[in-house]
């Protein structure tokens, strides 16, 4: 829904329409939005189908013979999902090895018919969408965001999608491109670029390779073996293990929380966050700068200063990392998360805790002045005037330049306002950034003569993966108990939980309350009204929340949404903690629910 979701990117694709230019856009969803007001076609498909979709297009571009086989046999290999990705840590990204001929038979059976009887898309769409792929005169971009990421097969949904556009020569080209939209400001570079998962080191680098590791070791300056080399729980079995009591298993007994509510945003609450409470033994610490569903639990909040009380660095999405000096004081004894760790950091230092020693006996995050004196962590004043984030981004520079991730100097950024990288430097000694990466007319990393070059592919042959991987059913699908599909999402007034969003009158005024949204016909068979008060049950919760059936979103038969805004009506305490395999994502778009009368409810 990028209408709602991206409006300003969406609004730059209509201002195209606006000159006069041939756009067609096509919405591929589960409900009509915003977005489907603008599109040409729009194909409505059951929850979780998608890749059925996906591998209907690919069936039909080998069928017709409209695939690129040059570009195939040139820029390409073919991967069969694993049955088992946690077989082996290399097993999600490796696949197994498949021909081309592997590959066809096994989309064979992905008919236009059998993809129509599947989906509800209707076969000749099937071929509109195929025939559109063959035409190697457009460019085509294909964007999604968290109706895709947030799946339980969302890695095969993002890998089928690219496979499309590789295996119809639709890559490399400015506008011909896969495109996926993250859901926030700065995931890219906030959480992925500089390793904040549990997978991962800054840069790109693994945790589970050794090489990686040592590298990152002689960078920090510690001994070697520092860095453990079994990775830490993802997100969703971390809270598990924080809730489930200490004698049954739950080996966590301390988090902290920053910048983030899960409180609010992670799935089946009731199991996930909830259960926390009434165990003494655990303890929720949270920095923030409000109160949110997530501080209610916590046993210690730290006040956090807002991105205008700091300076920081952005990296978003078409890889460009943008730099800002703070405007304003942070209030009273607000301080940035970034110092926050570093206190902690510093008081475990003088506790003797020796991990927080480099090998030379240092404090691993001391911060020093032109003079090259420490400056003392508890010297607020004097600590606030020093520009943190300008030695903590030259210390993540180091690990830049191992995978052709080139970040400029700080200064750089601060003359240039943005930077995509890899950002290379000239004979000259100015700073290049690349627009077009793995094209050779744009990458300085692709040899010249090769038109494209995959140069980080895990084959080591300079190729990308097209993968199979077959649709599957979903976790959990409706039946007579639990009859509707429900999926949530955001609105345009409010961003993610409403921490801020809400607090802002006008926002406030614009979408005060969640509701639900339900087909006329189903409202109507049941007696709903309008704005009417209903009952919306799961297997792990139920809400009350008003519903809505000529609102601005427009479910088919079966199907509910409930936004996640508002903290009075958390919609995660009905939603599953179904994740996927690979990227440990959950699936917040579809699971089984019931609807009653607010009177009539158990």
């Amino acid at each position: 829904n990028m209408a709602e979701m991206h409006p300003v990117l969406f609004s730059r694709v209509i201002d195209r329409r606006t000159r006069g230019e041939k756009v067609t856009i096509i919405d591929i969803g589960t409900r009509r939005t915003r977005t489907t007001e603008f599109c040409d076609h729009y194909l409505e498909f059951r929850p979780h189908s998608d890749l059925a979709i996906l591998n209907g297009i690919a069936h039909l571009l080998i069928r017709k013979n409209a695939f690129d086989p040059k570009f195939v046999e040139k820029f390409c290999n073919f991967r069969q999902a694993p049955k088992d990705p946690n077989a082996s840590p290399a097993a999600p990204l490796q696949g197994d090895a498949m021909s081309f001929d592997e590959y066809k038979a096994a989309l064979a059976p992905y008919t236009p018919e059998h993809v129509e009887a599947l989906s509800g898309v209707p076969a000749e769409k099937i071929h509109l969408l195929a025939d559109l792929f063959a035409n190697r005169d457009l460019r085509i971009t294909s964007t999604w965001c968290m109706g895709f990421n947030q799946h339980s097969r969302g890695t095969n949904a993002n890998r089928l999608c690219h496979g499309i556009h590789l295996l119809s020569g639709h890559f490399g080209r400015p506008g011909d491109a896969p495109t996926s939209l993250t859901g926030q400001p700065s995931a890219c570079g906030t959480a992925r670029e500089v390793g904040t998962m549990c997978h991962f080191l800054p840069g790109g680098r693994l945790i589970l390779n050794e090489e990686h590791r040592r590298e990152a070791e002689a960078i920090w300056n510690v001994p070697e073996g520092r860095i453990h080399p079994k990775i830490g729980h993802h997100t969703v079995l971390m809270w598990e293990k924080f809730c489930t009591p200490t004698d049954q298993g739950g080996d966590i007994r301390t988090l902290w929380v920053q910048v983030t509510n899960p409180g609010q945003s992670l799935p089946n609450l009731h199991k996930l966050f909830k259960a926390k409470a009434g165990q003494p033994d655990k303890f929720l610490i949270v920095s923030d700068v409000y109160h949110t569903a997530t501080t209610e639990l916590a046993d210690l909040v730290l006040p956090s200063a807002m991105w205008v009380e700091k300076n920081g660095m952005f990296g978003n999405s078409e890889r460009r990392t943008q730099q800002w000096f703070r405007m304003v004081k942070p209030p009273g004894e607000a301080r940035d998360d970034c110092w926050q760790i570093i206190a902690v950091a510093r008081r475990l230092h003088d506790l003797g805790h020796a991990g927080m020693k480099d090998k030379d006996g240092r404090f691993l995050f001391s911060l020093r002045d032109d003079q090259g004196e420490e400056v003392p962590v508890w010297e607020w004043p004097r600590y606030y005037d020093i520009n943190v984030d300008k030695a903590l981004f030259e210390e993540y520079r180091a690990f830049s330049r191992y995978k052709h991730k080139d970040l400029a100097p700080y200064d750089e950024y601060v003359k240039a306002r943005g930077l995509r990288w890899p950002v290379v430097q000239q004979a000259d000694g100015t700073w290049r950034e690349t627009r077009f990466r793995f094209s050779e007319f744009d990458d300085p990393y692709v040899k010249k003569g090769s038109e494209i070059q995959f140069y980080h592919s895990v084959t080591k042959d300079d190729k990308a993966l097209i993968w199979f991987a077959p649709a599957e059913k979903a976790a959990e699908e409706p039946d007579a108990e639990f009859p509707f599909w429900l999926c949530t999402g955001r609105v345009l007034e409010h961003w993610h939980t409403g921490s801020m969003t809400r607090r802002i009158p006008q926002l406030h005024a614009a979408m005060p309350h969640a509701y639900v949204e339900m087909h006329p016909e189903d409202a109507r068979e049941r007696g709903f009204s309008n704005g009417e008060s209903i009952v919306v049950k799961t297997r792990r919760g139920e809400l009350r929340l008003p519903v809505w059936f000529d609102g601005r979103g427009h479910p088919p038969r079966g199907s509910l949404f409930i936004p996640f805004f508002d903290e009075r009506l958390l919609c995660n305490d009905l939603t599953l903690g179904e994740i996927d395999p690979v990227s440990k994502e959950p699936d917040y778009k579809k699971c089984a629910a019931a609807v009653a009368r607010a009177g009539a409810a158990s």
